[in-house]
């Protein structure tokens, strides 16, 4: 597996752990030089939406990864997190509605948590 699926796969599997809402894996690397994937997931308040941007961040530092910088945890309504190949966003319901980050990288290819582990 190679380093950004896995990267991906950790990511993932924490913001389930936190019961993440509507976790979307993009592959983004054949239509952007930004990144290999990203991901999207929404809480239903602000503090589930701090609890899986601090679940990723711990997860990602056991598995060896640590991200180049972390945006938005405060107001916790858009947190970016940015491990360079791989860029978490964890959103509140709203604003993924509102910033809808699937339309515009619909060019992606939407890959789910299962091909990542193959």
């Amino acid at each position: 597996m190679n380093q950004s699926k896995e990267m991906a796969s950790v990511a993932c599997r924490a913001l389930e752990d936190k019961k993440g809402e509507e976790v979307t894996v993009i592959d983004i690397s054949g239509v952007s030089c930004l990144a290999d994937y990203f991901i999207i997931a929404n809480g239903e308040n602000s503090n589930q939406v701090q609890a899986m941007v601090d679940n990723v961040e711990e997860e990602m530092a056991k598995a060896g990864y640590h991200p180049a910088q972390i945006e938005g945890y405060q107001a916790a309504r858009w947190v970016l997190l940015d491990y360079k190949d791989v860029v978490v966003h964890v959103f509140s319901k709203e604003d993924r509605r509102f910033y809808d980050l699937e339309r515009i990288w619909r060019d992606g290819k939407f890959i789910s948590e299962k091909e990542l582990e193959a």
